[in-house]
C-alpha cells in the first residue's frame, strides 16, 4: 500500500497520492496557524517558499509518518480556530484583510479540487471507478 501511494500514475505530472496529503498538511499549516493565528511554525515538510508545499520528495517508507504528521496538523489548526469567530480577520502575507470564514471556504475548494486528483491518482493505481 504505502508504495502505491508514493506512486505517479498520471505522467509526466509527478503528482502522487502521498503527495497530496502532505501537500494538505502544509496548506493547513500555512492558513489556519501562519495566516489566521499568527504562529511561527515552520514547513511540516517544505513550504511555500521553495513552491513544492510538500508535492515532491515522497518517500513510500515514510508513508506511515507522513500520514501522521497531517493528521497532527490538522488537530493542530483546529485548535487555532477553535472558538475563534468566523468573521474574525487577519492580514494575508499580501497585504489583504481576510476572515476565518474565508479561510475555511478556500479550503473546502482545496481539499474538493485535490480529491479530484486523488479519484484519478486511485483509479490509476488500482483500477477501480467510483460512482
Amino acid at each position: 500500500m504505502p508504495v502505491q501511494l508514493a506512486r505517479t500514475t498520471v505522467e509526466p505530472s509527478g503528482l502522487s497520492l502521498l503527495g497530496l496529503v502532505r501537500h494538505m498538511a502544509e496548506v493547513e499549516r500555512w492558513w489556519f496557524r501562519r495566516s489566521f493565528a499568527g504562529e511561527a511554525v515552520g514547513d511540516v515538510f517544505t513550504g511555500p517558499s521553495d513552491g513544492d508545499e510538500g508535492l515532491a520528495g515522497v518517500d513510500a517508507a515514510a508513508a506511515e509518518r507522513d500520514f501522521e504528521l497531517f493528521r497532527d496538523e490538522v488537530e493542530a489548526c483546529d485548535a487555532a480556530a477553535a472558538g475563534r469567530g468566523l468573521d474574525e480577520t487577519f492580514v494575508s502575507p499580501g497585504g489583504a484583510p481576510l476572515s476565518l470564514r474565508w479561510v475555511y471556504t478556500l479550503m473546502i475548494q482545496e481539499y474538493a479540487r485535490h480529491n479530484g486528483h486523488a479519484d484519478f491518482l486511485r483509479e490509476r493505481t488500482d483500477g477501480v471507478t467510483g460512482d
